[in-house]
């Protein structure tokens, strides 16, 4: 007899699915469709199971059409699924989650996976969700055939209601025991089910025909049932008569009289339908689940390597997937060098340090997990050991040497391929033996080919970076030049959290008649066009400067250069001041940067009240004003970077940068070196810099140091960090 639904079963040896066979599954031969659609709701990608969906006799050609890529699903699919496509795509675009959708689709003897009946109708689960192929976004549908579970459920209806008539009619399995538990009188219709006799029924009772594994566990919960009085409830396998188990569900109570239990009263109800059903999802639910935990790890996998910048970056994210994806101990990833073919690995601790292990730069025709990858063009798998010996002993080295040493178990090398082309390769070794699925060997296959994309737009990003860099380092001044009366500081300081180089400039330089010309500058814009700019923008400037050295002259021949050299959304804005140093007179202009900073002994810090023109390029006629840096006085000259992040806004920098200065310690104020670190360091405390900074201070000193701000003028030297 069974009993009620506390006690929780043991799954049956044999019935977990291996997550082996999920990602193939989906998209090779298993009964789960899957298809990707674009934004245009038109089909991308469908395997073998969706492709054989469609009904009618058409179906062969149908589905032949169905995995040619860029069909409308409207022009292929039912009308209430292709509606239900449409619907996904335009959740998605809307930034939704889609809703889960069934279907009926009428089945035909062409092929399709599953039920074959012809005409019979099948029933389909169809999960939505965003994903990406490529560059491509979209929508990934997974179709389950859940026929069985409608089938199922059909009988489990069928079943239920025979069993409510069963019970009204009073053919419920019905036992009966004594007050102490014991079988009281026959049951004809439990040993139906049984096949017990009614003497091994009187004699063994009902436990005799329950599961060795359940036994002891419902035995002890009967006895507590009857000891306390309390119900019983349980749920257990009972042996048939045919020799199979089933599940039943079973509850007894007891009957009182007086206070005092007379008897037992039993009923059992067979629950196996139910359970299987309940099995049958919860598989079905795990290899979902386990598909998309694969999925989601490329997508995951994906998205990092799209975000790495640099090389090392790159293998960054290639060590915390293998760890974290396939429980990798060691990953390296190397690079080939197409004109010494030579392959030189990036990160060297990703290879063991042993004798008879190669280097990080080894010419392709040593034998290697990485060259051998990399000469076969397709993934190495080597689950042991004596594998590794095997594939060594084939190319004609001995690997005794290496396995003596090495804490490595098994390996795994994936060519790194590019436009077809060898990029280089990925190496993953592990400290056991280890077999890799069918299904971690799709997924590896798929993570080489994003580390290819990712690897060469780092490489190619290094190459521009550093193009860039030398061409910024070279049109940023060594040393600043030696003015007597006066004392230069300069600094730029590039961002480093993501290597990009700026267009932030800076310039100073003697005129012809002994007046002292500065100016600062920022191209907006990162990498090489940036820089590029910046250099054409200085150079022209010091061409104007010599012929015209009036603010108003050089601004508007810049504005003329801009405009036919520039582009019209490059955004470039400069400030430009000409000062005798004799005197501290001078005059200045501003098209469209920020105001300089003023310090005076004689009153708090401020910016420059002149209101500042257009950014170069701009229509716009060029004023310029007077500026004056008497004795004692300082100005800072600056670009955006120190004022502005991406937790401070314009205008609360400039009003921070006031502040700070205001803070400065006398000494500091009167020591443009002490000064320009000072305002830095301040300004920058607290915030992630994410632009380049770049800071230029003159300085009058007062009458009293003259002298000596001549001897150190000449020292004053540009700064970078």
């Amino acid at each position: 007899m069974s009993t009620g639904t506390s006690v929780p079963r043991p799954r049956p040896a044999g019935l977990e699915v291996p997550d082996s066979a999920l990602l193939s599954s989906l998209l090779l031969e298993a009964p789960v469709g899957f298809a990707f659609l674009g934004p245009d709701s038109r089909l991308l990608r469908v395997n073998k199971t969706m492709a054989a969906l469609w009904p009618g006799g058409e179906a062969a050609e149908r589905g032949r059409k169905a995995a040619e890529p860029g069909r409308k699903a409207a022009e292929l699919w039912p009308a209430d699924l292709a509606a239900a496509a449409e619907a996904a795509v335009t959740a998605v675009a809307a930034g939704e989650r889609p809703a889960q959708t069934e279907h009926a689709v009428a089945g035909s003897a062409g092929g399709a996976v599953g039920h074959g009946r012809e005409g019979a109708v099948r029933y389909w689960t169809f999960s939505w969700f965003a994903a990406s192929d490529g560059d491509i976004g979209g929508v990934a549908a997974i179709a389950v055939e859940t026929t069985a579970q409608h089938e199922t459920a059909e009988a489990l209806r069928r079943s239920e209601e025979r069993y409510r008539s069963l019970v009204q009619a009073g053919a419920q399995v019905v036992w009966v025991t004594s007050p102490e538990g014991e079988i009281a009188e026959d049951s004809p219709e439990w040993r139906s089910i049984t096949g017990q006799t009614a003497e091994q029924y009187r004699r063994e009772g009902w436990l005799a025909a329950v599961h060795s594994d359940d036994r002891d566990r419902v035995e002890a919960a009967w006895r507590e049932c009857v000891r306390s009085g309390k119900v019983f409830d349980s749920r257990y396998r009972v042996r048939s008569r045919s020799g199979s188990y089933k599940h039943y569900d079973v509850r007894a109570v007891p009957i009182e009289r007086d206070g005092q239990i007379v008897e037992w009263m039993g009923a059992s109800t067979d629950v196996t339908a139910q359970r299987e059903a309940e099995e049958m999802r919860g598989r079905l639910t795990e290899q979902l689940s386990a598909a998309a935990l694969r999925t989601a790890r490329l997508q995951q996998a994906t998205s990092m390597l799209a975000e790495a910048l640099t090389v090392d970056q790159v293998v960054q994210v290639i060590t915390e997937v293998g760890r974290s994806a396939i429980g990798a101990e060691r990953s390296a990833v190397a690079i080939l060098d197409t004109e010494r073919l030579w392959l030189h690995t990036i990160n060297r601790d990703g290879l063991p340090e042993v004798p008879g292990a190669v280097g990080s730069d080894v010419p392709l025709s040593a034998t290697s997990v990485m060259t051998s990858a990399i000469s076969a063009r397709k993934p190495v798998l080597l689950e042991s050991p004596e594998a590794l010996r095997r594939h060594f002993e084939a190319e004609g080295v001995d690997a005794s040497l290496f396995l003596s040493f090495t804490d490595e178990k098994a390996w795994v090398g994936l060519p790194l391929l590019s436009s077809g082309a060898s990029l280089g390769a990925l190496r993953f070794s592990f400290s056991r033996p280890r077999q890799i699925t069918e299904e971690e060997r799709v997924f590896l296959e798929a993570l080489a080919g994003q580390c290819a994309l990712a690897l060469e737009r780092a490489l190619l990003y290094e190459r521009e970076h550093t193009t860039a860099e030398t061409l910024q380092r070279s049109l940023l001044l060594d040393t600043l030049p030696t003015v007597p009366g006066m004392i230069l500081a300069a600094k730029c300081l590039p961002v480093t959290r993501n290597m990009e180089i700026g267009g932030d400039w800076y310039d100073a330089f003697r005129l012809p008649d002994g007046r002292l010309a500065v100016a600062t500058g920022d191209v907006m814009g990162k990498g090489l066009t940036a820089a590029a700019g910046m250099g054409r923008v200085r150079n022209a400037l010091r061409a104007l400067a010599l012929t015209d050295p009036r603010p108003a002259a050089v601004l508007a021949g810049l504005d003329r250069l801009f405009l036919a050299t520039e582009l019209a959304e490059q955004v470039t804005t400069v400030a430009y001041l000409v000062v005798n140093p004799l005197t501290g007179d001078g005059v200045a202009g501003n098209a469209g940067h920020l105001p300089p900073l003023l310090l005076s002994p004689d009153g708090p810090p401020r910016l420059d009240p002149t209101e500042a023109g257009t950014p170069l390029g701009w229509a716009s006629p060029r004023h310029q004003y007077t500026f004056r840096l008497p004795p004692g006085n300082t100005a800072v000259l600056y670009s955006d970077g120190l004022v502005e992040n991406r937790k401070r806004g314009l205008d609360a920098g400039l009003d921070e940068l006031v502040s700070v200065a205001a803070q400065a310690p006398a000494a500091t104020a009167h020591d443009p070196g002490q000064l320009l670190n000072y305002l830095v360091d301040r300004m920058l405390t607290g915030y992630e810099q994410d632009d380049d900074v770049t800071v230029l201070v003159l300085h009058v000193p007062a009458d009293g140091r003259r002298a000596g701000s001549r001897r150190r003028a000449g020292s004053a030297r540009k700064g970078r960090v």
